[in-house]
């Protein structure tokens, strides 16, 4: 339904080159506001602008855009240590890119940051891009933390309840303890938001020392038994329940 209305109407830029997955809506709309697109030869400058698909000739920077629907491609990748979690880097590292054999342009949903492995999203879907990461749709993330030594229940406390950082105190977390001795503690943390680093910076705070750091689920995705360094397109049940996502204007903590 949507590809026919795309081909046939008046649609708004914004969400045009969210489906050819140029970027976010969002982000588009920061691309007009500073004046980075062109639509048929004029820099746009109202963020409600509407084209007609096939058509009109959009400028994104210097490159013209290709005015047709590609088909949205969803990868699951298990990001090893080492790799950095962007599509380019400056300083040669690899990325998540160069793992993933794809003929489709496509971006990362959120970072893994380079000393952490797990579960990373590759798609051109800019819609649920949006979704996954914006902050007020509420998007869970699981990890599972590696602490050497033990954790203290006064700490754990502090995880699940807030942990105060230099950007202000963390969103309440749930913890819970997957194996805690006296040499090692395993605890499964599920965040609700998504600061830098924010699990690393959490644990440095309390004065505990972090030494693995895995995400194995984002929203409706996991990891499952998926090798490290090894990625997979998403199965039919997957994607479905990433559409319905997509298909919400707000997502609600539950």
């Amino acid at each position: 339904m949507i590809q026919n209305k795309i081909q046939t109407n008046k649609i708004r830029l914004n969400k045009y080159l969210a489906h050819l997955g140029v970027a976010s809506r969002r982000a588009v709309d920061e691309l007009i506001t500073l004046g980075k697109i062109s639509l048929n030869g004029k820099v746009v400058t109202q963020l409600g602008t509407k084209v007609i698909p096939d058509k009109d000739e959009i400028v994104v920077g210097n490159r013209k855009i290709k005015n047709t629907l590609e088909k949205l491609v969803y990868i699951i990748l298990n990001k090893p240590k080492g790799v950095v979690s962007t599509s380019k880097d400056t300083f040669g590292n690899t990325t998540v890119l160069d793992l993933v054999k794809s003929s489709t342009r496509l971006y990362p949903v959120g970072r893994l940051d380079q000393d952490s492995h797990g579960l990373i999203l590759l798609t051109n879907d800019g819609d649920l891009t949006l979704k996954l990461t914006h902050p007020r749709f509420h998007i869970y993330k699981i990890y599972l933390v590696t602490i050497l030594g033990f954790v203290p229940d006064s700490k754990v406390s502090l995880l699940r309840n807030g942990v105060l950082l230099d950007d202000g105190k963390t969103a309440p977390a749930k913890v819970t303890i997957v194996r805690q001795g006296p040499r090692q503690t395993v605890l499964e943390i599920t965040l609700w938001e998504g600061r830098k680093r924010q699990i690393r910076r959490m644990c440095a705070e309390l004065h505990l020392h972090l030494t693995d750091l895995q995400r194995i689920a984002i929203g409706p995705l996991t990891l499952g038994d998926l090798k490290i360094g090894k990625w997979r397109n998403l199965l039919d049940s997957e994607i479905s329940a990433l559409k319905k996502i997509k298909q919400v204007k707000n997502v609600k903590r539950g």
